[in-house]
């Protein structure tokens, strides 16, 4: 690669760094996880920058070898996982209302396939159009829609079990501390 170039991949990695960092935060739940994404990403588009012949287009690039690599990691520890009956509590450090909403939503994010998450992440935290998302993950604008609206029927019915499963459990303690008093 030319000295031009290196010194354009170190500016754009300068300028973009933090929005590529939020970018990678959404699509994995850790933040050390996030870095490491965005790091092993960088490393791939560097190798390959002076093939990008519109860098306008870097930040897709970039978006989409993060994605890859996310289902990669993703496909690889899917094969380690253990299905269990009971999911661990989630935790929340500070205990404010809004980390708590965060927290859960990236955990319902979860559920969802890599495909259906990079679409959501895309379109609803990138605030990108359904071209550009098509755009980033090589698909049809068609194909963008219905697994945005897959994705997000299957995020509603997790919210709405998981609340039902909330709903059952305070009534069980209600009925508990009401045997205790009696």
């Amino acid at each position: 690669m030319a000295q031009g170039e290196v010194l354009g991949f170190e500016e754009y990695v300068r300028t973009r760094q933090e929005a590529l960092l939020r970018s990678a935060r959404r699509l994995v739940p850790d933040p050390v996880d996030a870095q490491d994404l965005l790091q092993t990403a960088l490393a791939r588009t560097y190798g390959r920058w002076d093939r990008i012949e519109d860098k306008s287009l870097a930040d897709a690039y970039l978006r989409r070898v993060m994605i890859n690599t996310r289902t990669e990691w993703w496909r690889a520890r899917k094969l380690d996982e253990v299905p269990t009956e009971q999911l661990p509590d989630a935790s929340v450090e500070d205990g404010t209302e809004q980390r708590a909403d965060r927290a859960l939503l990236m955990d319902i994010l979860g559920v969802l396939a890599p495909k259906q998450r990079s679409v959501v992440v895309l379109r609803h935290w990138e605030q990108m159009s359904t071209e550009e998302t098509a755009a980033a993950l090589g698909m049809s604008a068609g194909t963008v829609k219905s697994t945005l609206h897959r994705a997000l029927a299957r995020l509603r019915q997790e919210l709405e079990n998981r609340e039902a499963a909330s709903r059952e459990t305070r009534l069980a303690e209600e009925r508990g501390r009401e045997r205790c008093a009696a």
